[in-house]
């Protein structure tokens, strides 16, 4: 999409703004809006009510600290770079600023506007970054005569629109990815590649039927040894240097990021042998997102690993279990036994105990040959989509800073009636 500068601009005196249309003025943030802070009150949680901003959507009734109309909201403390547009009736927290859309102002531009804040620059906190309202206020911005704010606005309303659409389709495009790669495995893992193979009944009920001549055994059964990593103050065998050290958040299906792990002496992962890692054992998460599993490469060969399920590898294609662990198959155990609302886990005692459909070497060594074939390619897709959103994301960023920094001209992009709405 081509669009025009504007005819003529000047030095705005700002080094972040530039320059700006001639008829433009450079003004503090605090001349569009007055941010007010959030209250930190109790309420009732009910069916019918308001939006309480910032408590994660839950409506409420409240008769205080009630405001009614446009406003732009902005973080105080932990989310300060995503500012949000409201008309209508809420209130909101004390993490957060609301404002009031100052008179001669458009409160959609003053929004698009917020977006462009450095936020990073003005954080006050690197471990709860927070955002002062005398920051905000003095935060210099462009502002054009209030019909161009209205322009603007409903330029942007339309653009982004259609950037967000396409975003989401991609979104979506993603979603049916993971279960249609999700499927493939699923039926690799219980019926097998030969669609002509004669089926039995598990024996499982949630299970159905399997191939005739696999097994259906307990993963004891198929595993040597079945056990947790450190759980006693794993946090004292941490080193600055030494082999992979790996937590729970170091996994996620199928790949163990070890590069950006802990490290553990070599001498503490000796000391701990019963734990100490070998290429081809596998992984599992066991608290915060139970059942997640991956296969332990070779650059791990002697680390250790912290709180985890470690099983260690055997006479069965390490792959092969792992493709099966990450289905429902297993999910759907680990499921039945995890236990806490904090942080969802489950105990080594139950998981010895799950169900796993189990071929022939031979089958195992092709399905996993299979389903790193098919993988791949959709991960692949799914990777040209993440990328087509990021850079979706960046079009949007560059097109609203473009356009409240007046780099270019918008006023004849949209209908009249359109500018006037959004004003």
């Amino acid at each position: 999409m081509s669009v025009p500068r504007y005819p003529e601009y000047k030095d705005s005196g700002v080094e972040w703004l530039g320059d700006l249309p001639a008829h433009w003025d450079a003004s503090p943030l605090k001349h569009l809006l007055s941010i007010q802070n959030g209250a930190d009150h109790k309420h009732v949680e009910q069916d019918v009510g308001y939006p309480v901003i910032g408590s994660g959507g839950v409506f409420a009734y409240a008769s205080d600290y009630l405001y009614d109309g446009e406003s732009v909201l902005l973080g105080r403390k932990g989310t300060i770079d995503k500012p949000l547009y409201v008309f209508g009736k809420f209130w909101t927290v004390d993490t957060m600023y609301w404002s009031k859309v100052l008179a001669g102002n458009c409160g959609k531009f003053a929004h698009y506007l917020a977006t462009t804040i450095p936020f990073g620059y003005y954080a006050t906190n690197t471990a709860l970054p927070s955002m002062t309202k005398g920051a905000l206020n003095a935060h210099v911005v462009a502002r054009p005569p209030l019909d161009e704010q209205a322009a603007i606005a409903a330029f942007l309303d339309r653009e982004t629109g259609k950037i967000d659409a396409l975003a989401a389709e991609y979104e979506r495009l993603i979603d049916l990815l993971k279960e249609k790669r999700q499927a493939v495995i699923s039926h690799a893992v219980t019926k097998g590649l030969d669609p002509k193979v004669p089926m039995k009944d598990s024996g499982v009920e949630w299970l159905g039927e399997v191939p005739a001549h696999w097994e259906v055994r307990r993963l004891k059964r198929i595993s040597p040894c079945i056990t947790v990593g450190i759980v006693v103050n794993p946090s004292t065998f941490v080193a600055d240097d030494g082999f992979p050290f790996i937590y729970g958040g170091d996994i996620r299906e199928g790949v163990i990021d070890w590069k950006n792990s802990r490290r553990i002496a070599a001498k503490s992962s000796e000391a701990n042998a019963k734990t100490q890692l070998q290429a081809g054992d596998l992984l599992t998460v066991r608290v915060g997102a139970p059942g997640i599993t991956a296969v332990v490469p070779s650059e791990c060969e002697g680390g250790n690993c912290a709180s985890v399920m470690l099983v260690r590898r055997g006479p069965f294609n390490s792959n092969w279990l792992c493709y099966a662990m990450n289905t429902r198959i297993v999910r759907y155990q680990v499921e039945v036994v995890q236990y806490g609302a904090a942080q969802e886990q489950f105990n080594i005692s139950h998981a010895v105990n799950f169900w796993t459909p189990v071929p022939p070497r031979t089958e195992q060594d092709e399905i996993a040959a299979f389903l790193a074939t098919e993988t791949a390619k959709f991960d692949t897709l799914a990777a040209e989509a993440e990328k087509a959103i990021d850079l979706l994301k960046e079009r949007r960023s560059a097109l609203i800073s473009a356009a409240v920094t007046g780099k270019i001209d918008v006023r004849g992009l949209v209908p009249v009636a359109a500018s006037k709405e959004a004003a």
